[in-house]
């Protein structure tokens, strides 16, 4: 399994054009650059989605990460990479599609 890093300075939005953030801290002793590497413990909101469904405004709001089973951990939590499995939601919880990643940080190959 090979992929880049996610960090906080990941560039990350939803399908329809939202902006993807951390919504809590990224620590840790891990950084790449000085950006602390994303793991598994973080969540992630939407701001800005202008999905609607016929009509009715329906946008992201959250995204979550589902952590490969590499190994790579950081502070004991998997860490996030490009080729993670990941799904933006609505409020009512509703599958709105995969985020869309426009910058990671540096590759990591795990055999």
């Amino acid at each position: 399994m090979s992929g880049s890093l996610l960090d906080a300075d990941a560039v990350i939005g939803c399908p329809h054009g939202g902006r993807v953030a951390p919504a809590t801290t990224h620590s840790g002793g891990v950084r790449l650059a000085g950006a602390a590497v994303a793991t598994a413990a973080h969540s992630y909101v939407v701001t800005g989605c202008p999905h609607t469904v016929d009509g009715v405004p329906a946008p992201c709001v959250t995204a979550r990460w589902t952590a490969d089973g590499t190994g790579v951990t950081v502070d004991g939590r998997p860490v996030l990479l490009d080729t993670s499995a990941a799904q933006c939601f609505s409020a009512a919880l509703v599958p709105q599609g995969p985020p869309v990643l426009q910058a990671a940080q540096r590759k990591v190959t795990v055999r």
